[in-house]
């Protein structure tokens, strides 16, 4: 495996200084993804961000893992809402200029 778009999760708990059961929770609540290879549990490169967030939103804002699962829930369908709204504004767009 290609390892170069995964970072262990050890080595992102120590770096971070969070404990490996936080992540295991974000795991448990499908807010990320974990990919296990060689008994080593690792995180998409292109997930640190947003574990990133999740991190400022439990520890600066002592916001539960439940908390951040609504959060996301939420996010996920303002964005979904948000892109039909474009995509019926565009249509719209076609109609109007007829």
């Amino acid at each position: 495996m290609d390892t170069t778009h995964f970072i262990s999760i050890q080595q992102f708990c120590t770096h971070y200084n969070v404990p490996s059961s936080f992540i295991n929770a974000l795991y448990d609540y499908e807010l990320i993804e974990i990919t296990v290879r060689d008994n080593t549990n690792y995180l998409k490169v292109n997930q640190l961000n947003e574990v990133e967030k999740m991190m400022r939103l439990h520890y600066e804002l002592d916001i539960n893992i439940e908390g951040i699962d609504v959060i996301y829930n939420l996010l996920k369908q303002l964005e979904q809402l948000q892109s039909e709204i474009r995509t019926l504004k565009n249509r719209l767009n076609v109609y109007e200029d007829v």
